[in-house]
């Protein structure tokens, strides 16, 4: 008569069960977790050391002493290895905490002409200087040791990673206000009359465009010979172009100027494109960034000429262009590349892009046009009724 199965139990919290099947289904955990995580679940599911062991492609020893280390050590540990008898280690916690100070600063500030720590270096420095420091035990580290302490502690010392500094104390209003201009656009979209009265702009400027030029005519596709045309790879340089254009965000049309610089004239000339562009009475809001020629002698010498409800500024916060929906048009639409752009322009020109300004615009789509009203601070308010936006002083 078979002796009756004998069942190790042992408790699994919804937590541990949790992490247990993230770690069962990882594909970056170390092999040996991941398979102790799978025997202890389907241990869980069907309490037989054989089944499982069958199911896993295991054996029920090995099943056995994973559910052993689980009742003694707990579920979690039981997923790690035991600590091996062998050399106590040289290093001590001092010694460690010292390297690691060390590789928190800058090589150039202790004497070297490089600025970051290259690994090599850094136990280099460690060998001339622990013992002085009162940490003989790294007296004779190597550069793999360097990097499996800084590894341990999340440290890369020969790396950069940028950030962002906010230099913007009111960046959360502007934001706002910009995001209340889109919540504008979506109520008049929403709408069923039309509106009128009012253009809403999204402007940018894109410099430094290489504006490259043909040597030779291309030449048409031909039966035969070649089915594409065909264009000399050698071309001439014209320097470099800006294009400034605004979408309006009520209709989808592109407003586009291409000039040699950004400047405040060039901006004027813009607004005067814009100012014919839309019938006397039309209120332009025009949503652009920090430029100086927006806010330059020159272009408030220009607005101070026009109506004051003409046009009206949202400047979006200083390292927030990416509020701008613009930005969008030009990542989407690269003058170099995307047709119906040309690969080469022939030579420089003051007038507008026939082919940016008559190419039809599809409605611009955002994620900030589908705000509800808990999003935009002006709640239940017309925004038709309400000014969000304060003319350029």
């Amino acid at each position: 008569m078979a002796a009756p199965r004998r069942v190790i139990e042992f408790e699994i919290g919804a937590d541990e069960l949790a992490r247990l099947e993230t770690v069962a289904r990882s594909r970056t955990e170390a092999a040996i977790r991941v398979e102790r995580a799978r025997i202890l679940l389907a241990y869980r599911a069907e309490p037989s050391s054989t089944a499982v062991g069958a199911r896993l492609g295991v054996t029920h020893h090995t099943v056995q002493r994973c559910l052993r280390r689980a009742v003694r050590l707990g579920v979690m540990a039981a997923l790690d290895d035991s600590p091996r008898p062998g050399k106590a280690p040289d290093i001590t916690p001092e010694a460690r905490a010292w390297l690691v100070s060390l590789a928190c600063q800058k090589a150039c500030d202790l004497g070297y002409p490089h600025e970051l720590w290259t690994t090599r270096l850094l136990a280099r420095h460690a060998r001339e200087h622990a013992v002085a420091a009162g940490h003989p035990s790294l007296a004779r580290i190597v550069q793999g040791t360097v990097c499996k302490i800084l590894a341990a502690h999340e440290i890369k010392p020969h790396k950069v990673r940028y950030y962002l500094e906010r230099r913007d104390d009111d960046f959360d209003a502007k934001m706002a206000e910009v995001l209340c201009v889109y919540r504008e656009v979506a109520v008049f979209k929403a709408s069923d009359t039309t509106v009128t009265g009012v253009a809403i702009i999204s402007y940018d400027e894109k410099p430094g465009i290489q504006a490259i030029g043909n040597t030779a005519p291309d030449l048409p596709p031909r039966p035969g010979a070649h089915e594409a045309f065909a264009r000399d790879h050698e071309y001439k340089r014209h320097g470099t172009l800006s294009l400034l254009a605004g979408i309006d965000l009520l209709t989808g049309r592109v407003h586009a100027r291409i000039e040699d610089r950004h400047r405040s004239r060039e901006f004027v000339a813009f607004l005067k494109q814009l100012d014919a562009a839309y019938p006397p009475q039309t209120a332009i809001k025009l949503i652009l960034d920090n430029h100086s020629a927006h806010i330059s002698k020159e272009t408030r010498a220009w607005l101070a000429t026009q109506p004051v409800e003409r046009f009206c500024f949202v400047f979006t916060p200083k390292h927030g262009s990416w509020l701008n929906l613009v930005e969008g048009f030009f990542f989407q639409n690269d003058p170099l590349d995307a047709p119906p752009y040309p690969r080469r322009i022939q030579g420089r020109t003051q007038k507008p892009h026939h082919r940016l300004s008559r190419r039809p615009q599809p409605r611009p789509r955002h994620p900030f046009l589908d705000l509800q009203n808990r999003q935009c601070p002006v709640i239940g308010v017309d925004p038709r009724k309400r000014g969000t936006s304060t003319p350029i002083p």
